[in-house]
């Protein structure tokens, strides 16, 4: 028997609660909405490197976790967001020091 062609909205966020419920970081509330990409990647700096439940290191978690946000949001990330978020990759590797 086929599903039906509409998914309910809880099968519709799961990556809404990856975000929310990482096992890897425990993420401050709308990091990926704020407008300074400096501030986001600062915060998932601080995220990573306090987990205990991280499998590697703080940049690889770090750098995981915006990388899914921007890849589960996809075409319904505005625009001027998706630029705040890739430069916020730039800004993460800055503050890791991985240049």
């Amino acid at each position: 028997m086929s599903k039906p062609a509409n998914k309910s909205s809880k099968t519709k966020r799961w990556s809404a609660r990856v975000t929310k419920h990482s096992n890897a970081l425990d993420l401050r509330p709308k990091v990926f909405r704020s407008s300074n990409p400096r501030q986001v990647a600062l915060s998932l700096k601080r995220s990573a490197e306090r987990s205990k439940r991280r499998k590697g290191t703080p940049y690889q978690s770090a750098m995981s976790m915006l990388n899914f946000y921007i890849n589960r949001a996809g075409k319904n990330l505005p625009k001027k967001q998706k630029r705040v978020l890739a430069k916020a990759k730039d800004e993460l590797r800055d503050v890791f020091g991985r240049n």
